[in-house]
């Protein structure tokens, strides 16, 4: 009958089509899982994970598993057809494919290996061995034909037999037969099974019924007993229905066949117990099925009398055999096709699984160990950044003070330096005469030895103390911010604060200080009119005035002079301007009046000679101009000279009162700036270490982040594994372990 649905076979079919699933996924899994591991291991950043050795056995199991898969794709169950010359081994083929696909029959002996296998398409053609020739076959004669002309067809080669699966059913499931020449024609058994029985699942000894088992056919599966571990072997024996002629001695025949074949297959090769012997031994006519077969195909009635007597127990017998014969070779198939495959796929997931678990737990300890330094990376900026907000504030009232105190002393020392100014011009020598280009120069030189004796001085007075200020307020600054400073610097910090000596630049600038000094060498007798109008009646701060009123050839000063260190030039104010015009008012005043009275002092001089005499007048005037005269001999160029210095310390002790805070507050200047370039470095280095922990933490960051994705990653491939060896049990509980 027709192959069913339910046929064992499918049980094969089922399992390959499950099995290469698995192994699909387990390929697609382990490509997924190569390129993680390879991403993981390349990852610079990443050391200490994936070792190179895990890398490359995961690498290694992707190519297997793809091998593996292709040899999935081309499994089937095969069976083996052995026995001697013109046994009816094709006969019994044709029988189970329900039509003559086989040249069989008298004249018709096959003299080579015969593969007979489905195809999809619906035409039918063979494939010689070493050739990709596809030769199309529509009969069995042709087929016989076709074996026959071809000369290069040797005894013992394969001819792949191509049939539609739309013809036989039982070709639909993955099942391919071979038919063999007789075991009693050739020598090169062990050839033959190297060659075609290695692979085999199921083998089926075609005996001839008229006579009994020879040793030949005994002789071939004693050797493949000893190449394969307990073949699944039938034994049918064929042609039985010859004995319908002599009923009398059928059951004994029968009974002597059986035991013959028990005794083989038991004792001899000992594959199977009596009990299961039972099941591999059958008595049928394959002639019979077939012509039944093929007249039930074309929709004949069967031959009815026409057939020997116990037909209908041979076919059934036939029947059993064929199902016996599928349910074996469907488990011993997938067993054998399958099974080491499973146990191989689950050592693969097995290990990477174990591979995903190291790699998980190598990413946790790592990320744990970044966790841990991050924090303590974020732990040290915030107390960078907190203690320098702090410190800042602190070093800013330090600097502040100290400026202060450098400003107290260079204030206190300039002003004792004003009043020994008279030591420092007398000191000064040089050649000196009233004329005017001499004066230019005189006047020059001693405005340099001014502001260097004064620079001198005040350096002395001041740099020592200015200088250990600011060493001591340098090194609290660096005792503070030391801890904040990257250790590289913590190292080297001598670099941050200058080597050399800070000096004060005091830059008085005498020479456009005193710039507008204009020096009075004239002589002027101490009684004279101009002299006794400056002692009794002009206050001292109008008395340039006064002399620029009474001698037209001094010029009154219009401004007083300025330092080219200050921007801040002291002017006249609103009432120091009221005060000169009030005075001048005064003096105009008065010369008007002396000038109405001139005649009244005339008046009064003779009322004056009348009442004292003469005589007192004469000892008057002579003692009046003896003085004159004494005064105007010692007024020598050596008086004009204390006399020029006199005038100059006046001159110059007043403009530099008026810079002694400007001067003071530029010292302290220069002393801020020094300080805030030294803080100002240390906060630069202080930055660094900033911007480097802003980096760590950064890249602490990333790396956690990577991390984190390794584990998940890891994770889902090791869930993916369990799946995958979830399906593999179950393939294994529903396909290994299966029962009829």
């Amino acid at each position: 009958m027709e192959q069913s649905s339910t046929s064992p076979l499918k049980h094969f079919v089922q399992a390959k089509k499950t099995i290469t699933a698995i192994f699909e996924q387990l390929l697609s899994y382990a490509t997924e899982g190569a390129e993680f591991v390879e991403a993981t291991f390349k990852n610079p950043e990443l050391e200490n994970i994936v070792t190179e050795d895990k890398l490359s056995e995961i690498q290694a199991y992707k190519t297997k598993l793809a091998v593996i898969g292709e040899m999935l794709s081309r499994r089937h169950m095969k069976v083996a057809f052995f026995g001697r010359t013109s046994s009816g081994k094709s006969t019994v083929i044709n029988s189970m494919l329900w039509d003559k696909v086989l040249p069989s029959g008298i004249g018709h002996t096959t003299n080579c290996f015969l593969s007979v296998e489905g195809t999809d398409g619906d035409k039918a053609y063979l494939l010689t061995e070493g050739s990709e020739e596809e030769k199309s076959v529509k009969t069995v004669n042709q087929l016989a034909h076709a074996l026959h002309m071809d000369k290069d067809l040797k005894a013992g080669c394969l001819v792949h037999v191509f049939w539609p699966k739309a013809k036989c059913a039982l070709l639909r499931d993955d099942l391919v037969l071979v038919d063999s020449p007789g075991t009693d024609v050739t020598t090169e058994l062990d050839t033959w099974i190297d060659k075609f029985c290695l692979d085999a699942d199921v083998f089926v000894l075609v005996a001839n019924s008229e006579s009994t088992l020879m040793n030949t056919e005994k002789h071939f599966f004693h050797k493949v007993n000893e190449r394969l571990s307990k073949p699944n072997i039938f034994i049918l024996n064929n042609r039985w229905d010859a004995s319908a002629s002599e009923l009398e001695y059928m059951e004994d025949v029968r009974k002597q066949h059986t035991e013959r074949c028990q005794s083989f297959l038991v004792d001899e090769l000992k594959v199977v117990d009596r009990s299961e012997a039972q099941n591999r031994i059958f008595f049928v006519s394959a002639k019979e099925v077939l012509n039944v077969r093929m007249h039930k195909a074309q929709g004949m009635p069967e031959a009815g009398g026409a057939l020997a007597e116990g037909f209908k127990t041979r076919l059934q017998e036939f029947q059993k055999f064929e199902q016996l014969f599928e349910e074996c070779i469907s488990q011993s198939a997938v067993k054998t096709k399958f099974e080491q495959h499973t146990v191989r796929a689950k050592q693969i997931i097995n290990t990477v699984k174990n591979t995903m678990d190291s790699i998980n737990v190598a990413a946790a300890d790592k990320r744990v160990h970044a966790l841990e330094e991050r924090e303590d990376q974020i732990d040290k900026l915030e107390f960078v950044q907190n203690q320098l907000a702090l410190l800042t504030e602190d070093i800013k009232k330090r600097i502040k003070d100290v400026t202060e105190e450098v400003a107290s002393k260079v204030s206190s020392a300039m002003t004792d330096e004003i009043c020994r100014l008279s030591v420092l011009v007398d000191e000064f020598t040089s050649d000196f005469h009233p004329a005017s280009e001499v004066l230019k120069v005189y006047k020059n030189e001693l405005n340099i030895h001014i502001e260097e004796g004064m620079g001198r001085n005040l350096a002395d007075r001041c740099n020592n103390a200015v200088n250990a200020s600011m060493q001591q307020a340098q090194e609290e600054m660096l005792a503070n911010l030391k801890p904040l400073l990257p250790s590289g610097v913590q190292y080297n910090l001598h670099t941050l604060i200058p080597c050399r000596k800070f000096d004060l630049s005091y830059d008085l600038n005498c020479e456009r200080l005193c710039s507008d000094f204009q020096e009075d060498v004239e002589f002027h007798f101490s009684l004279g009119w101009t002299s006794l109008v400056n002692r009794l009646l002009v206050p001292d701060n109008t008395r340039k005035v006064l002399l620029g009123f009474a001698e037209p050839v001094f010029q009154i000063p219009c401004s007083l002079p300025t330092t080219p260190s200050s921007t801040n030039i002291p002017v006249f104010t609103r009432e120091t301007i009221s005060q000169q015009e009030f005075v001048m008012s005064t003096v105009t005043t008065l010369a008007s009046l002396t000038s109405r009275t001139s005649m009244s002092v005339l008046v009064v001089g003779g009322v004056i000679w009348k009442t004292l005499g003469w005589k007192l007048i004469a000892l008057s005037l002579s003692t009046y101009g003896a003085l004159y005269l004494y005064e105007k001999l010692s007024w020598t160029t050596k008086a004009k000279e204390r006399t020029f210095k006199q005038q100059f310390v006046n001159y110059a002790t007043n403009k530099l009162q008026m810079i002694v805070s400007f001067t003071s507050a530029n010292c302290s200047h220069q002393v801020q700036q020094e300080m805030a370039a030294t803080f100002t470095r240390l906060c630069q280095q202080v930055g660094i270490t900033e911007k480097n922990l802003e980096h760590s933490i950064a890249r602490l960051s990333a790396e956690i982040d990577q991390l984190e994705k390794i584990q998940s990653n890891s994770k889902l491939q090791r869930n993916k594994a369990v799946h995958l060896e979830k399906e593999l049990d179950d393939f294994a509980r529903h396909f290994l372990h299966w029962n009829t």
